[in-house]
């Protein structure tokens, strides 16, 4: 199967969106189909033994759009195709597109201006000059108007040419509707003015005149193609800005890097002409172009961008760094490890590009209706005219109610209520450092009612740490300083490599200890070590060491520390305790708020752990946990997963382990915790980025948030053509007298869109209330 992303052109509703789909979704051997209208975009999965990437193309000419592949290759390679910094900008696209309406929305309303003026001029009450106003120069003003239009109808042309063949294709647009409304305008002014002629020819100046003022309907036409422009422009305006998330993304990285040669020759190349292996030079205050592992020199690197953490990270040879990261101290060199859209940075943003390729659930009922929306309304303005006709007989007063039934109905607030939410969301998500997979996974997450925690790594810090350093009293009172008993301590550690051993010497370290030499050391499997510190025999190790070495714990101490969660080693020095010191795996400094956090918002969070139950308990305990399922091994994490869906819940996975992978695709929702540079987590649908368990309910927020805000757009862009259609048909005319004027249906219509776009920008405001919480 194949996965390939197309660029589409030509789509301007949701009514094109749909006939796209339509038109792909025949073709034997697709899959899944992803149109995607903001973007202008399409993703299809398809059997490339059945069709080729040429055949869905050739689906969509068919259909009156276009459609190229986008192009690719394999990354790791200096031609990847774009990396970060020539990433494709969505915001300079939709740009470039509002410039160019800009200049026929400027052109358009110096031409109706006039127009306007003149043809509605003596309605008002204007004063116009005498040859607008004299029946004997009716002609003269038909003309004037019809010349002030030209240009009009020249510059919006493209609604003429998209709209009617959409209509050739039996697949009408909204385009098709402005171009059905407009024209009709122009053509009943055409005919009108031909009898005009006709009646001036039989010297009937004043038939001429009232022919005039009743039939020509010039200004209408140039209202509706300017004040749709006008909606066009804001709205693509407004779009523009959905991008700005991944626009900040791109700037991140640079555009050049500075390449050091063989010869150690030093060369400023362009950042996607960096090959894999290639040396590169990063001075402080610049930003590392690439990703990959320092060979020469120390530096303190702000990693803030990718993963969050405040405080710079000190980098040494053999440590690892990424595209994006701003180098603050020292200069280095590094070996190229990844480059183009293999970085880190790419992937991210390759991430939130693709969440916004897909769609969501919820666009389903828009999908559908817009699938039938131009054609019912099509019909609906043919009968509104039938009725009216038949009515009142009156061509005009037929023909306003038809055209106003056309330009009021607005599918195109429908076709932009869910992927401009969903842009602004995951753009949103990329900020706070919650990246989203799919539309899906946004929306899902705000029906999650139980989240699934993994312990080490998520709920903790998934390292031991020391906790707890006792010194014991010997048998003449005195007893070891902490420092002392710290370095008897990593004397002994610092030859094993149990985990335990790491946390003492991490602690040692801390201190500025250096572990003194032992002699006969030797480890005593399941129990500890032992090892001889000149003449003095010293051991280490759990209190079945002790018992055997004939040395008295404290079984007090021992119980609390296991209600606790910690780990007790005892050191002993010529057959007398020397002290203990404990070791625990910490709880991360924001789980007990998280934990909150997640109540708050009514979800019932559960630990899976396969610690024992009397450790698992501590931990609960410290984080206010009060579900917790201990002894659970790592296979049977999928399996509580499964029996709590069955159960009837919508269920979240939060995990860092590769053993969590099978729970993580399993649960409604898999949210990979802890992802720093591997971005792409299998098997997760969210990847929290900052390693911060708070992310999870801020997530939540966000996803609740975001469905919020489109349920409201499709309520009220359904509410606003259930309302219009039907006032501008004149249902309410023989109640209230109320007719409404074409150019009011045309100025609603732009406005409805505009509102829907706006509302979805107001997300780019969001701020979960969690945001201080565990600060």
């Amino acid at each position: 199967m194949a996965h390939e992303k197309f660029d589409v052109g030509g789509m301007t509703c949701a009514a094109c969106q749909a006939h796209v789909d339509k038109a792909v979704c025949s073709l034997n051997g697709v899959t899944d189909v992803s149109v995607n209208l903001l973007s202008g975009s399409m993703t299809v999965d398809y059997d490339e033994t059945q069709l080729s990437a040429d055949d869905i193309c050739a689906a969509v000419d068919r259909a009156g759009y276009s459609a190229a592949p986008v192009a690719s290759a394999a990354p790791g390679t200096a031609t990847a195709g774009p990396g970060a910094a020539h990433h494709e900008s969505p915001t300079k696209k939709l740009e470039a597109t509002a410039d160019a309406m800009k200049t026929r929305l400027i052109v358009s309303i110096v031409f109706l201006i006039p127009l306007f003026y003149i043809g509605m001029g003596h309605m008002l009450g204007w004063p116009l000059p005498s040859v607008f106003t004299d029946h004997i120069h009716a002609m003269t003003l038909a003309l004037t108007m019809f010349v002030l239009l030209l240009p009009i109808l020249y510059m919006n042309r493209a609604y003429f040419i998209n709209g009617f063949k959409s209509l050739a294709h039996r697949a009408p647009t909204m385009d098709a509707l402005i171009a059905i409304g407009a024209a009709a305008s122009v053509a009943w002014s055409v005919y009108a003015m031909f009898v005009m002629a006709d009646q001036l020819a039989y010297g009937d100046v004043h038939g001429a005149a009232a022919t005039a003022m009743d039939n020509l309907y010039l200004e209408s036409a140039g209202t509706i193609l300017t004040l749709v422009t006008v909606g066009k422009y804001l709205e693509t305006r407004s779009k523009s800005k959905t991008g700005s998330a991944i626009e900040a993304l791109i700037d991140l990285a640079p555009k050049t890097a500075c390449v050091v040669a063989a010869d150690g020759s030093e060369q400023t190349v362009d950042v996607d002409a960096i090959q894999v292996g290639q040396t590169v030079r990063v001075r402080p205050g610049e930003s590392v172009p690439v990703d990959g592992v320092v060979l020469e020199g120390t530096s303190a690197i702000d990693e803030s961008a990718l993963t969050g953490e405040s405080i710079p990270q000190e980098k040494n040879p053999g440590d690892t760094v990424h595209a994006a990261t701003i180098n603050r101290t020292g200069s280095f060199t590094f070996r190229a490890t990844r480059v183009g859209s293999d970085t880190s940075l790419a992937k991210i943003i390759q991430l939130v590009e693709d969440a916004n390729a897909t769609k969501a659930p919820i666009s389903r009922l828009a999908d559908k209706v817009a699938a039938v929306f131009v054609p019912a309304v099509l019909l609906i303005a043919l009968v509104t005219f039938i009725v009216w006709m038949v009515l009142t007989g009156d061509v005009n007063e037929a023909l306003t109610a038809g055209v106003a039934v056309v330009v009021i109905s607005c599918p195109c607030a429908l076709g932009l209520a869910t992927p401009v939410a969903i842009m602004v969301g995951t753009g949103k998500g990329a900020e706070m450092g919650v990246l989203f997979k799919s539309a899906e996974a946004l929306e899902t997450l705000h029906k999650v009612d139980t989240v699934v925690l993994d312990k080490t790594g998520t709920v903790t810090q998934g390292r031991p740490a020391v906790t707890d350093i006792l010194p014991a009293e010997r048998a003449d009172g005195r007893a070891m300083s902490e420092k002392q008993l710290l370095k008897l301590a990593s004397a002994l550690e610092k030859s094993s490599e149990h985990p335990l051993a790491e946390a003492i010497m991490a602690a040692a370290d801390e201190r500025g200890i250096v572990a003194r030499p032992v002699a006969d050391f030797a480890a005593v499997p399941g129990r500890g070590v032992t090892a001889r510190e000149g003449a003095n025999p010293i051991a280490a190790g759990n209190a079945q060491l002790m018992a055997e070495l004939g040395i008295e714990i404290d079984r007090a101490q021992l119980e609390a520390f296991a209600r606790e969660g910690k780990t007790p080693l005892f050191f002993a020095k010529n057959g007398e305790l020397a002290g203990t010191i404990a070791v625990a795996d910490e709880i991360k400094p924001t789980s007990p708020a998280a934990i909150e956090a997640l109540g708050r918002l009514g979800v019932r969070a559960v630990m899976l752990t396969g610690d024992n139950r009397m450790t698992a308990d501590a931990i609960a305990r410290r984080v206010g946990l009060a579900d917790v399922v201990a002894d659970v091994m790592p296979a049977d994490k999928e399996r509580h997963v499964r029996d709590l869906q069955d159960a009837g819940h919508v269920v979240a996975m939060v995990g860092d382990g590769i053993n969590d992978s099978p729970a993580l695709a399993r649960a409604d929702v898999g949210l990979a915790i802890g992802a720093g540079a591997d971005v792409a987590k299998e098997g997760a649908d969210v990847v929290l980025m900052h390693s911060d368990l708070l992310d999870v309910a801020r997530a939540i927020e966000l996803s609740r948030a975001v469905i919020r805000n489109i349920k409201q757009d499709l309520f009220w862009a359904l509410f606003y053509n259930s309302l219009g259609i039907p006032l501008a048909a004149g249902v309410l005319y023989p109640v209230l007298g109320w007719q409404l004027s074409p150019m009011f249906g045309a100025a609603a219509m732009s406005l409805s869109s505009v509102c829907v776009v706006s509302n979805a920008l107001r997300l780019r405001g969001f701020r979960p209330k969690t945001t201080d919480m565990g600060n």
